[in-house]
């Protein structure tokens, strides 16, 4: 009987700002076999760096094995992946497949950093025309059309082609748009529309519209691109990581109008890494999976629950498609008894700070060793003030703090400078390769320098530069910020793992209450009004001061039973009501 073997799709990629062929002398066309055969795999391309033929290779793996910077990617694609929808280049990353998005619904795009986001809101948009894979040649509209002839992909794509599909985008870095519209809030808002007055009594604005774009904080220059993003008149809304920035009650405040906004029947298409938020806004999931910076492939949507799920599991069902070799799990390591056996580090009480016309006051606190604190509370609360005076950056007005240790802080506003990567980790490249530089993703990164890598990069390398350095307690200021779903719960990971094996101690400051919940201990609650009073409570087992937090946020939060992750329930649903009388606003 004859066997007829059909070879999988193989694609080489090349990651060009880690590739240094002058340092290494050309290694890879070295050491490649075909090469040494007399056949030419591995060439040089007009860049001065290496190409790899596609045809040619024969996936021995020798290249990317002996490559010093892990710059090169060979890859066994599933055969019905089919071709591209779009490739940057020869050995470029590659993206397949396009997703379904139907009106009046929100539908969520769910998946790693890397995976072709940003590519797929290029082609939505208008701004970027597919080229399908097909280097060298001239592709047009009409070429992707034929293309998608016959799918509910393809309608959408003809009213973009057809320029008939108006698109308000929020985009994912808001810290440029002082840049591409200076100027005072009202005066964005006025180019907008017509009564920039209602808008901003709207989205509760009116304090900020005469400040300057450049004066804006974080968390108000996302409130104002939600705004503008919202009243811009549009057919297709795309919302690119919306909750950056934003504390938990802001986010469930955008949330409930991006719903509202989708029942106006629009196209609204949500990027973002909070899955509590993307569970409550997304009715349905479309799932980016592959290998970073190489490909990704766009799934068929899934319904509800079920897409993220899935996305967690590592596992697509209707497609038989395994993308990730372990569950996502969601469980703590050091429960109440094993932590108050545990050594006290630093205690404080009665704390008092008055600065300009704000006042911080505090409970009585303490910090144990191998215990990681999460602190909840709204922005401009006084969370980073606190975490200042336990560092000894700031003395307090009164109270007491008892406790001589060693503390280092990552700061929310991250340094991007020109040192590289290797000299800033020095420390951890030396001796915490497993702890940090495995789980972070921060290998072959050596040679980039900081102000040359992207919003997560340079998070998980400061990261990585706070949890190395020799002190004994780890104060990090918003960690999960730029990072995607995968990357927070190995940074969680990453932070437990120095905590329990160097017995060290650790405080974090986020708004993603699932990366709290999945590294945190115990609970700091911060209530107050923002800009003018915070209150720090005691401390308290985490699931415990979620609970209070919840009921403060007037909102309750149930695990689901498959994943065990955090979902928030509808207000005024049977669960909603059941946990609101038993007084279990977190069951």
């Amino acid at each position: 009987m004859l066997l007829l073997l059909t070879r999988m799709p193989r694609i080489a990629v090349i990651d060009r700002d880690k590739c240094n062929p002058h340092a290494c002398g050309y290694l890879c066309i070295k050491v490649c076999p075909v090469n040494k055969m007399g056949d030419e795999c591995i060439t040089t391309g007009s860049d001065e760096k290496p190409v790899i033929s596609e045809e040619l290779c024969t996936g021995c793996g020798i290249c990317v094995n002996r490559c010093p910077f892990n710059a090169i990617l060979i890859i066994n694609l599933p055969e019905a992946v089919g071709e591209p929808l779009h490739q940057y280049g020869v050995n470029g990353f590659r993206v397949y497949g396009m997703p379904v998005i139907t009106s009046g619904r929100v539908t969520g795009i769910l998946g790693r950093n890397g995976m072709g986001k940003s590519t797929l809101l290029a082609i939505l948009s208008g701004q970027l025309t597919p080229n399908l894979g097909r280097i060298g040649h001239d592709v047009t509209w009409n070429d992707v059309l034929e293309a998608y002839r016959g799918t509910q992909e393809g309608l959408l794509l003809e009213r973009i082609a057809r320029g008939e599909l108006r698109v308000s985008l929020k985009p994912q870095q808001i810290e440029a748009l002082p840049q591409h519209a200076d100027g005072r809030v009202r005066e964005l808002f006025q180019r907008i529309t017509d009564d920039p007055d209602r808008i901003l009594r709207e989205y509760e604005l009116d304090h900020l519209a005469e400040r300057k774009l450049s004066q804006l904080s974080g968390g108000e220059l996302q409130q104002v691109a939600i705004a503008a993003a919202l009243s811009k008149p549009h057919d297709l809304l795309y919302l690119d990581e919306p909750t950056s920035y934003l504390d938990i009650k802001q986010r469930l405040r955008m949330s409930l109008r991006v719903q509202k906004h989708a029942e106006r029947e629009k196209h609204v298409v949500l990027v973002d890494h909070d899955l509590l938020i993307m569970d409550s806004l997304a009715e349905r999931t479309v799932i980016l999976y592959g290998v970073p910076k190489a490909y990704g492939i766009t799934s068929k949507p899934y319904e509800g629950k079920q897409g993220i799920n899935s996305y967690l599991n590592g596992y697509l069902r209707a497609e038989n498609v395994r993308f990730r070799d372990k569950p996502i799990s969601f469980k703590r390591t050091l429960d109440p008894q094993q932590l108050s056996r545990q050594e006290v580090l630093i205690t404080w009480k009665n704390l008092t700070l008055t600065r300009d016309t704000f006042t911080l006051t505090s409970e009585e606190g303490v910090l144990r060793r191998r215990e990681i604190i999460g602190i909840l509370g709204e922005n401009g609360i006084g969370k980073t003030t606190l975490i200042s005076i336990l560092a000894g950056m700031l003395k307090p007005d009164s109270g007491r703090v008892e406790g001589n240790i060693r503390v280092a802080v990552k700061p929310q506003q991250l340094k991007a400078t020109e040192e590289r990567v290797g000299d800033f980790l020095r420390d951890a490249y030396a001796s915490y390769k497993r702890s940090l530089l495995q789980p972070l993703e921060l290998e072959g990164l050596e040679e980039r320098r900081l102000s040359q890598l992207s919003g997560g990069e340079l998070q998980r390398v400061w990261i990585a530069y706070t949890l190395s350095r020799d002190a004994d307690a780890y104060l990090l200021d918003e960690p999960s910020a730029f990072l995607d779903v995968e990357q927070r719960l190995a940074a969680s990971r990453a932070i437990r793992l120095v905590v329990d094996e160097r017995e060290k101690a650790a405080i974090i400051v986020d708004h993603d209450l699932l990366f709290l919940h999945h590294a945190s201990d115990t609970a700091l609650i911060f209530t107050g009004q923002p800009g003018r009073q915070g209150h720090a409570h005691t401390p308290q087992p985490f699931p415990e001061g979620l609970n209070e937090y919840l009921k403060h946020l007037n909102m309750t939060i149930r695990r689901d039973p498959e994943t065990g992750r955090p979902r928030m329930n509808k207000p005024g649903s049977v669960l909603d009501r059941k946990q609101r009388e038993a007084n279990q606003w977190y069951a």
